[in-house]
């Protein structure tokens, strides 16, 4: 919510052309923004020493732009499709998280420009430790194949330390994608 409209960044995310692209590359007919004013266009920076817990994204396709590289480290870590929207796969995701399921990770290192288009809502995703003296810096944009799609509020202020109107207003009839935890 503070990324501002006339930035290039918001203008690709809300461009009808990017969008018509990114439902394509999805095999879509369409992808819709997420309606999470502070969770659909995010700027994540993950600074030397930090990292970026594993986690599931709220909506179910991203896009991540690299738009600086880390000296070190910053890998984008995923399990593709280790869960799906009628299973959870706890012990599969509790295998990676307890460190027993090193062979379902794969590892991705990302340059400054390349566009990486995922399955968040259904990768378990991380990004490792960040290390030398720059920091990993990303664009995160979200859609979602459903209109109006909210962090729960329990969620967003997990992710972002705080909760817009919107969020308490949708509290116990946002529109999921699914009934998966977040």
């Amino acid at each position: 919510d503070r990324i501002p409209p006339d930035a290039v960044i918001h203008r690709l995310y809300t461009s009808p052309l990017f969008q018509r692209f990114i439902a394509d590359c999805f095999e879509l007919p369409r992808v819709h923004q997420l309606a999470d004013p502070l969770a659909g266009l995010c700027l994540n920076v993950v600074l030397p020493g930090d990292s970026h817990p594993w986690h599931f994204d709220t909506n179910e396709f991203t896009v991540s732009l690299l738009t600086q590289a880390p000296d070190g480290g910053g890998t984008f870590e995923y399990c593709p499709g280790i869960r799906s929207a009628q299973t959870e796969n706890v012990d599969d995701v509790r295998a990676v998280l307890t460190g027993e399921g090193t062979h379902l990770i794969r590892r991705l290192t990302l340059r400054p420009g390349d566009l990486q288009l995922f399955r968040g809502r259904h990768a378990l995703h991380r990004v490792s430790p960040v290390h030398g003296s720059v920091a990993r810096h990303s664009a995160i944009l979200a859609y979602t194949e459903r209109p109006g799609v909210l962090g729960s509020v329990e969620r967003t202020r997990q992710l972002f330390g705080r909760v817009l109107p919107e969020h308490r207003a949708a509290a116990g009839r946002a529109v999921r994608a699914d009934q998966l935890l977040d």
